[in-house]
């Protein structure tokens, strides 16, 4: 199984949605979206093996991907719809409160370079109740970086390791996002991403502003901030209408190709797999 199917736990939710043993997923036969991306679902750069299956979360990340040449896409929804549906909430709406906001963060091979500090100032100036930041693995590994953030009053937390090369996975992490959103009413980041989308699905009033801060060597084929606030301007501002970014995250996240336990186990290769449980 190609290590990317195993980063936030995604390998162990869908095995878990299948009836199968969630602390030992059986392997992929493919490639999974982990995260959402104005591209096709994956980096821009990757390369797959050859008529490997790739499961993406909507048919706009396969149409994308037939664009640049490649085949063999699969539309199944993003994992987070079928966590989602697993975990029902625990904390009724009314209890909601604050925001759980997400600076925009790097990974283990480019780093963010943005002033944190202006960041805090524009949080300040927008949010009217109490802010919890959230922070990568690696920004909160990084005392000189999450110390501003708890020096300027705001709860620090990181929801813990994606993982790298099958080592350090943490499938608690999406449980740990989950539980999160569900008892902020905003979530907010300075750049639409992954995060922004699960916390409207999770029921939060999304916001997408601040200093959009740069990452190291990024690639231009994405078309950087510019193009996705050209192709999602409804959800960048302060404010955000509700209904509408429902609407989009819905579609982003491919709510409409959901599948069942069985089609998973079909085209994850997992027919012969037995319940562990």
């Amino acid at each position: 199984m190609h290590h990317t199917n195993h980063f936030y736990g995604h390998a162990h939710i869908f095995a878990r949605y299948c009836g199968l043993d969630r602390r030992r997923p059986p392997r992929i036969n493919g490639y999974l979206q982990h995260g959402w991306n104005a591209l096709d679902g994956f980096g821009p750069r990757e390369k797959y093996v050859p008529v490997t299956p790739k499961f993406v979360w909507t048919d706009t990340m396969r149409r994308r991907g037939w664009a640049r040449g490649r085949r063999d896409y699969y539309p199944i929804g993003a994992p987070w719809l079928y966590l989602t549906q697993m975990e029902p909430p625990a904390v009724p709406e009314a209890e909601r409160e604050g925001t759980i906001w997400y600076p925009f963060h790097g990974w283990e091979r480019q780093h963010v370079d943005g002033d944190h500090r202006r960041l805090i100032d524009e949080i300040r100036e927008v949010e009217r109740g109490p802010v919890t930041v959230c922070l990568y693995w690696l920004e909160f590994g990084e005392p000189e970086i999450r110390s501003v953030y708890e020096n300027a009053g705001f709860r620090v937390i990181s929801h813990g390791a994606r993982g790298w090369m099958k080592k350090g996975t943490d499938p608690l992490f999406p449980h740990r996002q989950l539980a999160e959103l569900r008892r902020h009413r905003r979530v907010a980041s300075n750049r639409l991403s992954t995060a922004v989308f699960h916390g409207i699905a999770a029921g939060c009033e999304p916001a997408v502003y601040g200093d959009p801060m740069v990452l190291a060597e990024e690639d231009p084929m994405h078309g950087g901030v510019a193009r996705v606030r050209r192709l999602w301007p409804e959800l960048h501002g302060a404010e955000v209408d509700l209904v509408t970014a429902r609407q989009i995250a819905a579609e982003e996240l491919g709510v409409r190709y959901r599948v069942s336990p069985e089609e998973i186990r079909t085209v994850f290769g997992w027919s012969g797999e037995t319940n562990d449980l």
